[in-house]
């Protein structure tokens, strides 16, 4: 076990907490809402969007790195192009996939060819693609909680009729639901989202922080409060357990955020082959 000792440094442990407060803060924020988001991008089977989305984000922050620009706003701007692509020429399925292949590749190949061509830090290219945790100053912190609260507060505003449109399409358009329009807003929301969380996870591995809790959710629950809930709760201690133990690491952040994703998923999905075992036996008996 020498090598946990190589990984890991506990010295000082609290002044290195306190010089990545704002990492902590943004990754607490990140997860509460990547969590409550993922739950609708399961529920609307996105998931491959959502790499399309940040592969864009990643060509946008790139190409922001390589001009000297706001890597933060270049990430965005990426984002929401995605977002309207995918919303203009994805609205059905077969299509969303159709176009989502096509932008993962292109938005990568862009993103390589402008970090191939910028000549500054290495460490700075690296980030983009595996998050950094020491890459959030105050005012990027400040900006990251008012894009992540406006995420928020327009999820909530459409939360019912975009439920009510993922869950029972059919029945939804029959009652007048604006499907198209609601698609299109959930998608900008999506991208504004995954433009932000390429900072802490970086855009390679975003699908931890999005996908991946409300993924564990939907397997131990099936109330929709209670399956928001649990999203947030898991993206929420994937993001902040990855950066506190990240602090003490001599690794990216993004490896452990993705490994306590991926072992709360492992856990759900034990829980309920054992739930589903006990039910069964019960019904034999």
């Amino acid at each position: 076990m020498d090598w946990l000792g190589d990984v890991f440094n506990f010295d000082d442990y609290g002044a290195l907490l306190w010089l990545v407060r704002n990492s902590v803060l943004a990754g607490a924020v990140l997860g509460l809402v990547g969590g409550l988001i993922g739950v609708f991008v399961m529920q609307r089977d996105m998931a491959f969007a959502v790499h399309g989305i940040s592969e864009l984000s990643f060509a946008g922050a790139a190409a922001a790195l390589l001009v000297g620009a706001d890597v933060v706003l270049g990430s965005i701007t990426g984002s929401i192009a995605a977002a309207l692509l995918i919303g203009a020429f994805g609205a059905r399925a077969r299509d969303r996939n159709s176009i989502v292949g096509v932008l993962m590749p292109t938005g990568l190949g862009l993103g390589i060819l402008f970090l191939a061509l910028y000549p500054g830090r290495s460490a700075n290219k690296l980030s983009l693609l595996t998050g950094q945790i020491i890459a959030i100053d105050d005012p990027g912190v400040v900006r990251l909680i008012v894009v992540s609260a406006i995420v928020l507060v327009a999820l909530l505003l459409i939360w019912r009729p975009l439920s009510f449109a993922s869950l029972d399409p059919e029945s939804a358009a029959a009652r007048g639901v604006p499907e198209r329009g609601l698609s299109i807003a959930f998608l900008l929301l999506l991208g504004l989202i995954t433009a932000v969380s390429v900072q802490i996870v970086g855009a390679l591995l975003v699908l931890a922080l999005l996908v991946t809790p409300a993924a564990a959710a939907l397997r131990v629950a099936s109330s929709p409060p209670v399956v928001a809930l649990l999203a947030a709760l898991f993206g929420l201690v994937s993001a902040v357990g990855g950066i506190l133990l990240a602090i003490a690491g001599s690794l990216p952040i993004s490896p452990f955020i993705t490994t306590i994703s991926f072992l709360i998923y492992v856990v759900c999905r034990i829980v309920a082959g054992v739930r589903g075992k006990v039910v069964r036996e019960e019904v034999a008996a």
